[in-house]
């Protein structure tokens, strides 16, 4: 349970110090490729320090075991296949970690820290759909009742505040919230089926492939970059990659049902006091009432 606070911990620190950026008129694309910076340089010093590709044999072809995965849910790939998927799933995984950083900055900016945050963490309704379709986890009448709660938190977030206006479908949300998920997603999919011992390798692939991507913006758009930018994007680097690091950590003793609902709604809660706090930032009555009701609908999900 300690390491499930820590990573509640680091992923609330995340949206606040996104906070803190925006509202320094920083450059949003040198923040988030100084982030992976860090993000995969630690990772590749856990690796090397944990000595990880020591004693490592080929047991058996990667694709021999990956069939295994359709055939067997509860099958564990072996030392080398478990470096070999976190690899292949790290870089697709980097694809959504890099877009969701994006967009949470951008969200943060439009919409505040608070429902920002909130929608993040939302985005567990992403793996579960993916449970159901893959692992046939069916969700139970409970379960029903927190995903039709979260739905209506997305519909109350996107009216307009005159009733006479039309909808107003906002776009960063949304986007937040399906990125989001994926990110998420990608944790899970890793610690299902390889050793969590190999986890830095599945977490260096998804920094690194993040961070190439986030380098080429940067260098595409060539806006200024600051001093400020870089030691931003290193203050967030940190809790970006523990928050994942100690997430997996939690999985190992922490039932997934326990740990995805007090992870969402902790950092939920985290980020809004910290928002109200901090920043002073209020929330519109629309708004408060769309995170009580994810808040509720996480822990009736899990």
């Amino acid at each position: 349970m300690f390491f499930l606070f820590l990573a509640t911990l680091c992923s609330s620190l995340i949206a606040l110090i996104f906070k803190y950026a925006e509202n320094s008129n920083t450059n949003r694309y040198a923040i988030t490729s100084s982030n992976y910076f860090i993000a995969f340089s630690t990772s590749l010093f856990m690796i090397f320090y944990k000595d990880l590709f020591k004693n490592i044999t080929k047991e058996n072809t990667f694709l021999n075991e990956f069939k295994l995965l359709h055939s067997n849910n509860i099958h564990t790939l072996s030392p080398y296949s478990s470096i070999i998927w976190g690899i292949i799933v790290g870089s697709i995984a980097g694809i959504f970690f890099f877009l969701s950083f994006i967009f949470y900055q951008k969200s943060v900016k439009e919409n505040g820290v608070g429902i920002s945050g909130t929608f993040a963490k939302l985005g567990i309704l992403i793996p579960m759909i993916f449970s159901i379709i893959l692992w046939n986890e069916l969700p139970s009448f409970i379960q029903w009742i927190g995903i039709i709660l979260s739905m209506a938190s997305i519909i109350i977030v996107n009216l307009p505040n005159n009733m006479e206006d039309r909808f107003n479908y906002n776009k960063s949300l949304i986007l937040l919230f399906i990125l989001g998920g994926m990110a998420e997603f990608s944790n899970k999919i890793y610690q299902k089926y390889a050793l969590n011992e190999f986890k830095d390798i599945f977490l260096f692939s998804v920094f690194f492939v993040a961070f190439l991507i986030s380098i080429y913006y940067t260098l595409k758009q060539k806006n200024k970059i600051t001093k400020k930018d870089i030691l931003t994007g290193f203050a967030v680097g940190i809790p970006n990659l523990f928050s994942s690091y100690f997430l997996i950590l939690s999985l190992e003793s922490v039932k997934t049902s326990v740990a995805f609902p007090i992870y969402s709604a902790g950092s939920i809660v985290l980020i809004n006091i910290g928002g109200f706090f901090i920043f002073k930032e209020k929330l519109s009555n629309k708004n408060k009432l769309a995170i009580v009701l994810t808040i509720i609908a996480l822990v009736l999900i899990n």
